[in-house]
């Protein structure tokens, strides 16, 4: 009889610990169904944090853009579009900075996904003219004279292939599938950057509440309610940023990624970079023969490198002017030691703001 009595308990334990590991198969997409949430895929992270300070409860956000990596660089996988198709919403920042948000776009065309620009009625600034769509094989090459190493294989780059990939960037944005009705055709000399500035993230903001409310107006207020708080939290921080800058001694800095332009059309401090809008838009040997002359007379201690980037240019500019190393997220994506230590997008752009007041003091 007990032997009996012990097959049916191990009998039973064995159909508990088999269910438990089938609902441990379920996926998060699933859950958020059951949990009669919002299922939401955003490209870059200031996109899913706004959706979630937002969304609150009712919205379960996935992020594309891994932690530490460049949004220009990633790839979509196929499952990742699979799951995409069966969500609620797609947001993207409508700018081509995602070099995946085209296709993603196309590929759910056809299914129930809402498809959310969130740069719409943003103001957006122009990339500065620079020498860089410029450069020759002979500048490349110049690279190597005068710093002692190549970079990354660009060397050869020319005038006509710039030109070709201005026109192929122009061709896809104008090619989009949702353009009209989600984009503004956005030239690829608009800086996509947007999100660091905190006034244009309301804006940014404001796109992402009203596509919520009209996927699901009966959580309405809450919405509303949410994205009001997050609208009071921005203006704090851009209350922080205009003060640190009035009282920065210096208005210029050296950064390697020449993300940072939407500080100077909001707070007046000057950016130097030696990257392009892409960290891979490199300069000529006549950029950063002027780059270096401009660190030298503005005599800028700092340079600001980013968690989500490496650049050997500006690697060799950082041991040409023998300046500092100091960082600065520009929160296309954030780093496995934020999530680590629970930083959220205010948390991060705080920190941008003491590093600047470091180098800027």
């Amino acid at each position: 009889m007990k032997k009996k009595m012990l097959i049916l308990i191990a009998a039973f334990f064995l159909v508990f610990a088999l269910a438990a590991c089938n609902n441990s198969e379920v996926t998060s997409d699933e859950q958020a169904e059951k949990d009669n949430q919002l299922v939401v895929y955003t490209t870059i992270y200031p996109l899913q944090f706004f959706t979630e300070e937002i969304g609150g409860e009712f919205v379960a956000t996935k992020n594309i853009v891994p932690p530490g990596s460049d949004a220009h660089n990633v790839e979509v996988t196929t499952k990742t579009m699979m799951e995409l198709a069966e969500s609620d919403a797609f947001i993207h920042t409508g700018t081509g900075l995602e070099s995946f948000a085209e296709s993603v776009t196309k590929a759910v065309e056809k299914e129930d996904v809402h498809i959310v620009n969130a740069t719409e009625h943003v103001d957006f600034i122009g990339a500065k003219e620079d020498s860089h769509e410029d450069e020759s094989e002979e500048d490349h090459e110049g690279h190597e004279d005068e710093f002692g190493e190549s970079h990354d294989g660009h060397e050869n780059e020319s005038d006509e292939s710039h030109e070709g990939h201005d026109e192929e960037s122009e061709e896809s944005h104008e090619e989009e599938g949702h353009a009209d009705e989600h984009d503004h055709g956005h030239p690829s000399d608009q800086d996509p950057h947007v999100w660091l500035d905190p006034q244009r993230s309301i804006t940014l903001a404001e796109n992402i509440k009203n596509a919520l409310v009209e996927l699901d107006p009966e959580h309405k207020e809450q919405f509303e309610n949410n994205f009001e708080t997050l609208k009071g939290e921005l203006g704090k921080l851009d209350s922080e940023f205009e003060e640190m800058a009035n009282q920065a001694k210096i208005k210029t800095f050296l950064v390697s990624h020449s993300a940072y332009g939407y500080w100077e059309d909001a707070y007046g401090l000057e950016q130097i970079g030696i990257s392009g809008l892409s960290p891979t838009d490199e300069p000529s040997q006549k950029d950063l023969t002027e780059i270096i002359e401009m660190v030298n007379e503005e005599n800028l201690k700092y340079i600001y490198f980013e968690p989500n980037l490496t650049n050997k240019v500006a690697e060799a500019v950082k041991n040409e002017t023998k300046t500092e190393v100091l960082t600065l997220n520009n929160l296309e994506s954030i780093t496995d030691e934020n999530i680590k230590n629970d930083e959220d997008y205010l948390v991060i752009m705080r920190k941008n703001i003491e590093a600047l007041s470091t180098g800027l003091n």
